[in-house]
């Protein structure tokens, strides 16, 4: 996950037709690494060796290992953050919050305590949120301060919107393959909410808006807009075929794995 959140930077990097600012991309390696470790560490079940999931029962045969990457990943994460134009550490700050808030049960409501991802169906919509301010603004604003370089409020707005819509569509599959789990938990995520065939459907439709507005943004048929759009149509297959009895690596890999492909596309695409 931490080199997919670079990679997406990177996207938007290329978008823009900036250089990346490295700095960032390690930021964002160290964060997101910092982050997904913390809420594996703050959600560890009773007994992690029987946990369903194989990178969680993984994680915590590794005590000793997890720890020392998430102390190192801290420590990288504190040290970049210097390193950023101050709008990114706002920006950034702002984040984290959220970030935290999604897992730790900082809200009370009739006695009982709850994190952001228990608020019905907001789950998938603030993980994108989350992803694409970190992997649009951010970059974004570190392009204006190291290459002064000038974009416009729609293209910021097309560009933030299609990486949202894209990454609700990642996130939906995630939660339909945890659908029975939530449900009995009492969360009420979109799949709970519109049932299997209802979410895998909403899936679709975020990924059609998604193409066109990727064809708005690039203005027709330029190589940007294939390998975007190669990797949009890769992932509503990979979501059609998703099923929630799959092998997880499935996701992990396959799915998760498309928003580093979309770097790799729009590299290849450059040099045709």
């Amino acid at each position: 996950m931490s080199l997919c959140a670079v990679a997406q930077a990177l996207v938007t990097f290329k978008l823009i037709g900036c250089g990346p600012y490295y700095p960032l991309l390690a930021l964002l390696f160290s964060s997101t690494l910092f982050i997904y470790n913390i809420c594996l560490f703050l959600t560890k079940p009773s007994n992690p060796t029987n946990s369903p999931l194989l990178p969680k029962r993984w994680f915590f045969k590794h005590p000793r290992l997890m720890t020392s990457l998430t102390l190192i990943s801290a420590m990288v994460l504190m040290f970049m953050y210097l390193l950023l134009s101050f709008k990114s550490e706002v920006l950034l700050a702002g984040l984290g919050i959220l970030s935290i808030g999604y897992t730790l049960p900082i809200f009370s409501k009739n006695g009982q305590r709850f994190g952001l991802r228990n608020v019905p169906g907001i789950k998938s919509i603030l993980i994108a949120l989350v992803w694409t301010m970190s992997c649009v603004m951010l970059p974004i604003f570190e392009a204006e301060r190291t290459h002064h370089l000038v974009i416009s409020n729609t293209n910021i707005l097309l560009l933030i919107s299609k990486r949202f819509l894209f990454i609700v569509a990642l996130t939906i599959p995630f939660d339909i393959r945890d659908l029975f789990d939530d449900a009995r938990n009492g969360m009420k995520t979109i799949p709970v909410i519109l049932g299997e065939k209802g979410a895998y459907l909403f899936c679709q439709v975020l990924l059609v808006v998604h193409l066109i507005l990727l064809f708005v943004f690039k203005n027709g048929f330029d190589l940007d807009f294939l390998a975007l759009g190669s990797t949009t149509v890769l992932m509503g297959w990979l979501i059609f075929r998703s099923k929630w009895e799959k092998n997880e690596y499935y996701y992990f890999f396959y799915m998760d794995g498309v928003l580093i492909l979309q770097y790799v596309l729009l590299m290849v695409f450059t040099f045709i």
